[in-house]
């Protein structure tokens, strides 16, 4: 028997000790195991089963499947923002690296809305975007999660109402002055839009919870515990800053731009005043501010801070 074999062996041994198991019994069942197939590991049956248009007009499955891409890799950003967050004594290295496969995967999405932008004809979108009513992409629970473990809720509440509220204030009520809820909030009179409402109905339960876990372990707070030496890495600032404009001034802009090809001045399919709602300039979602100088504070989404985010 070979050395190597002798190892493995060995080390198989102490993996089910150390689990109560009979590695024997393990090492019998691979005798019957079917070897791995690629079609089986990546479930492709299922994933290309998971596409059901609601008309016949054929450009909806170019929107229908550009969001669940979308989606996919709003679960792959959530996964490295949870390595970040679950690991204690967090060195700037690995810090860098997740926050740069996040980039990575932002800057594909900052790029990719000419799929959709140039890839639906027009008559065909405003024809099937009416059967999605009130469904919209407001409604994407991952993206709310990725701007909650992103940073502190004081960044995220709408910006009237920031000076109200302090780490004292209750979750919920913090979840009701969060900056989305503009997109379907009557301030006024507390009425909500189905939108809005089918939203909270879904997640709202989930989305408080995730508040609290992310609460003291979110990037910005995770990056302001750090050792003041490696508060001071440029490599770490610069993936932070590169990370905060790319998803809330690359990605969001890129976003409007195409929205505006096909809906111009119109509301979006779930009703809500998408411009004003999305537009950096409005709502000024800054997830490290203390990163940022004042003339770029105050300067936000409204001129191209692009290339300005790495620092020498």
């Amino acid at each position: 028997m070979s050395t190597r074999r002798e190892e493995l062996l060995k080390a198989i041994d102490e993996k089910y000790a150390a689990m109560g198991q009979d590695a024997d019994t393990h090492l019998s069942g691979l005798l019957h195991a079917e070897p791995m197939k690629y079609w089986d590991f990546i479930q492709v049956d299922a994933l290309l089963g998971l596409q059901t248009q609601r008309t016949n007009l054929p450009d909806e499955m170019v929107f229908l499947m550009y969001h669940q891409i979308n989606e996919l890799l709003f679960k792959m950003i959530l996964w490295e923002m949870q390595q970040v967050s679950d690991t204690e004594d967090i060195k700037p290295e690995k810090f860098v690296m997740h926050l740069s496969r996040i980039s990575r995967y932002f800057d594909m999405l900052s790029s990719s809305f000419t799929v959709m932008g140039e890839g639906m004809e027009y008559d065909q979108y405003m024809k099937f975007r009416d059967t999605l009513t009130p469904a919209s992409g407001f409604q994407s629970a991952q993206y709310r999660k990725i701007e909650i473990a992103s940073t502190e809720l004081i960044n995220l509440i709408d910006f009237r109402f920031r000076k109200t509220i302090d780490r004292d204030t209750p979750y919920e009520h913090a979840f009701e002055h969060m900056y989305w809820q503009v997109a379907g909030k009557n301030y006024e009179t507390g009425e909500k839009s189905k939108l809005l409402s089918n939203f909270e109905d879904k997640y709202k339960v989930e989305l408080i919870e995730f508040m609290k876990e992310y609460n003291l372990v979110n990037l910005w707070t995770k990056f302001k515990t750090l050792p003041k030496e490696y508060q001071k890495d440029k490599s770490l600032i610069n993936a932070m800053r590169h990370y905060d404009h790319t998803i809330n001034v690359t990605w969001v802009i890129n976003h409007l731009n195409a929205a505006k090809k096909y809906l111009g001045n119109a509301a979006a399919t779930g009703g809500s005043d998408w411009q004003k709602y999305m537009h950096p300039r409005y709502q000024r979602r800054i997830f490290f501010p203390e990163l940022w100088s004042k003339d770029e504070l105050d300067n936000w989404g409204v001129t191209n801070l692009e290339g300005c985010e790495t620092i020498v």
